[in-house]
């Protein structure tokens, strides 16, 4: 139970606001301290925070703020998306190819199928729509955790390249699938087919795929001749236009922000601009992953029991190996068929979006359970996922395996090299007197 201990300072308007945001912020990078020293990744740190601040624990946080910060799951992923365009160069797709297309198919659709079989074959009274509908999600996976691990340990090479690719396809794949699971369970419970409910929202992605590719075509024009300041407030203006209007059509902000990225880097050759992003983000991806946490129930673990753990292992186990058979299919190296599934475990900001929509379509009860799975199953995806995607790093020699020594060391010389250059300077005007 939460010691609701936001009680202390509840009720002062914007002053509230403020300390919320500063308790969110603190308590992650504190919190991040420690598992430095653990050598786990930010991100595990920062949906631990959520846990401990979040209503089940100490309950720092009002919960209308916590239940008004949504937005921050469309402006993330809106980041998070335009990042992952970088790793989509004309270059790298002519290497990676097809192979890249057969992968993410194998291990989406290969953990969907697993996830709706085992479910509905040991869970029939839940009946046949919550399997399917539970077996679509399973097919997404997050790209928020593993690129903030890639970005942490600037991990880099083919596999790194093979992964986001497949991080970001993987959506793709989720979409189309959700769609036709929730038009077959409309029916299923109509006794009709909603051509409708398969095409519209094939058609609303399409549609903001398209506005990606234009505003990238554009960028160059609108930030010509612009400092580097000008350009950054461009890119975040539509980044978040696109998160924003996509949002209004229940539509993800991945695909369109991807292609957006894609495009513009393939058009410039500018790298700069997206370094400028990613220094600008993590005041914004440290309270998104908070929000995970905070929204995790530990008292429906209780639950979700059983249907839960079987959901858990289950989706593991489709991802690790539709990701292995299909890579030794494509001849991909021996680091991609071994480690690429273990990178592929994290799960949450679409996965729960679509789950809110899921639990709409079944009965009362069974939808509270099904976004439950979702909800729990999530949280701990991404506490597990971060350390996963840094073993599969790891592994496939993407980071060096000593990375915190590495990033120890680093920081003495530089902070050696911030000593010595005042004194080399005393010595130059000491000779030119």
């Amino acid at each position: 139970m939460g010691l609701d201990l936001y009680e202390f300072y509840d009720g002062k308007g914007g002053s509230t606001i403020l300390i919320a945001l500063a308790i969110i912020l603190m308590s992650g990078f504190l919190l991040s301290r420690i598992t430095k020293l653990l050598k786990l990744p930010n991100v595990t740190a920062y949906i631990l925070a959520g846990v401990i601040i979040g209503p089940c624990v100490l309950d720092l946080i009002p919960h209308y703020i916590i239940d008004n910060m949504g937005f921050l799951s469309d402006l993330a992923l809106g980041f998070i998306a335009f990042g992952v365009g970088k790793f989509f160069k004309k270059e790298v797709l002519k290497q990676t190819g097809i192979k890249v297309v057969v992968i993410t198919l194998a291990e989406a659709l290969f953990a969907s199928f697993l996830v709706t079989f085992i479910t509905y074959l040991l869970f029939p009274n839940l009946g046949f729509n919550f399997a399917i509908l539970l077996g679509a999600i399973a097919s997404a996976t997050a790209p928020a955790s593993t690129m903030m691990t890639i970005n942490q340990y600037k991990a880099k090479g083919d596999f790194v390249n093979t992964l986001l690719q497949v991080v970001a396809l993987d959506d793709v794949i989720c979409l189309l699938a959700f769609s036709v699971a929730t038009a077959i369970a409309s029916s299923n419970s109509q006794n009709q087919i909603n051509v409708l409910n398969i095409v519209l929202p094939i058609l609303y992605n399409l549609g903001f795929m398209l506005v990606g590719l234009i505003v990238g075509l554009l960028l160059p024009s609108l930030t010509k001749g612009r400092s580097k300041n000008s350009k950054l407030i461009v890119v975040v203006g539509l980044i978040c236009t696109i998160a924003g209007t996509a949002s209004l059509v229940d539509v993800s902000p991945l695909l369109s922000c991807m292609i957006f990225g894609a495009t513009y880097l393939n058009k410039t050759s500018d790298e700069e601009m997206f370094a400028a992003v990613d220094q600008f983000d993590p005041p914004i991806m440290l309270p998104f992953f908070v929000m995970s946490g905070m929204n995790m129930d530990i008292t429906a673990f209780k639950t979700i029991g059983i249907v839960g753990v079987v959901y858990f292992v289950t989706r593991l186990i489709g991802k690790y190996f539709g990701t292995y058979f299909s890579a030794k299919l494509c001849h991909s190296p021996n680091e991609t068929k071994k480690y690429l599934g273990f990178a592929l475990a994290p799960q949450a900001g679409v996965a729960i979006g679509l789950a809110f929509l899921a639990a709409r379509i079944l009965p009362q009860d069974i939808g509270d359970t099904f976004l439950t799975v979702i909800l729990c199953s999530s949280v701990l995806y991404e506490l597990l996922g971060p350390i996963l995607a840094k073993y599969a790093l790891i592994k496939s020699k993407s980071i060096n395996p000593n990375i915190n020594l590495v990033e120890e060391k680093a920081d003495i010389i530089v902070k050696e090299t911030e000593t010595i250059k005042p004194l080399k300077e005393l010595k130059i005007v000491k000779k030119e007197r």
